[in-house]
């Protein structure tokens, strides 16, 4: 089943217009979810929407909007007001201009979507502006409504299409100076920065999203069938606490342990595919019998459902 678009509307660069469709590009409706029940009957919990006031259940035809003044009093805005004020970026991505993406602030960023021609028309003017931002190194700022507010988007090429990465403004990121200001100066001498230097070259590798694995949602999951299986659940024994103290000390004896694997001359373990991995850890939740799950094998990159 294809994917269903979060927007639909129009790219803009100058008098280059072309149709396109907006897709989140990330999911977290694989990830384990629980309802909430009632102790005593185990039924599932029902929110209503009630009166504040009288108690009474408000239909959701008699629930308008609005904007507290002081406590209690509150300024309605109805969804025709609303409409009113709608802005051009509901309907269009207008690119303002072209930055470098070592100008933006990782802080500034929320998510990420895919942006793709929607429709049989318009993939000229979509690749021409897919080019031009990928000849010129840069990244493409805009503006684009999404769920009744106006976001600032940054767009990049990805391939055949763009990924469209919604920032936040200004005001809505805090100033680290509240923060960082009672941290100490502190003299970090060569020695120590040696020995972290070398703790950091054993630990190098490439950045290889498919091989990270979502240990709290593998716990879920094994919590689940245990106790789906009637098995008893056991703590696990927490892990001692260290004892040294000196920092000096610390730093050398992490040097040892990271270079304890490779004096063994143990192959390294590789990481196991968080997605494919995780799937089949799915499977008796599922209801599938083990041997079904042993035969069907899930693919190294299983569909995700669209958000």
């Amino acid at each position: 089943m294809a994917p269903r678009a979060n927007w639909k509307g129009f790219l803009r660069l100058s008098l280059v217009t072309c149709p396109v469709a907006l897709y989140p590009a990330t999911s977290e409706s694989e990830k384990i979810s629980f309802n909430q029940l009632n102790r005593q009957t185990g039924h599932r919990i029902k929110y209503l929407k009630v009166d504040a006031d009288t108690g009474d259940e408000v239909p959701n035809e008699d629930i308008v909007k609005g904007y507290e003044l002081d406590k209690g009093q509150y300024i309605e805005v109805t969804k025709e007001e609303l409409e009113e004020i709608a802005l051009e970026s509901t309907r269009t991505i207008e690119i303002d201009e072209f930055v470098d993406k070592s100008d933006i602030d990782p802080r500034y960023l929320i998510r990420p979507y895919y942006i793709r021609p929607d429709g049989k028309v318009g993939h000229d003017a979509f690749a021409v502006i897919r080019e031009t931002i990928r000849e010129m190194d840069k990244v493409a700022i805009g503006r684009v409504v999404l769920t009744n507010r106006e976001h600032i988007i940054a767009l990049e090429p990805m391939d055949k299409g763009l990924v469209g990465t919604l920032l936040r403004y200004p005001y809505e990121v805090r100033s680290e100076q509240e923060y960082f200001d009672e941290i100490q100066d502190v003299k970090v001498t060569k020695d120590m920065l040696d020995l972290a230097r070398h703790i950091v070259n054993q630990k190098a590798g490439r950045f290889e999203p498919e091989k990270f694995e979502d240990h709290y949602e593998t716990a879920l999951i094994d919590l689940i069938n245990q106790k789906r299986a009637g098995k008893p659940i056991t703590p696990k024994s927490k892990p001692a606490a260290t004892n040294v103290v000196d920092l000096m000390e610390a730093l050398r004896r992490s040097v040892g342990k990271e270079a304890a694997p490779a004096k063994a001359g143990k192959p390294a373990k590789k990481g196991r595919k968080a997605s494919a991995g995780q799937k089949e850890m799915l499977m008796p939740i599922e209801g599938k019998k083990p041997k079904e799950a042993a035969a069907k094998k899930p693919s190294a990159k299983p569909q995700r459902k669209s958000a």
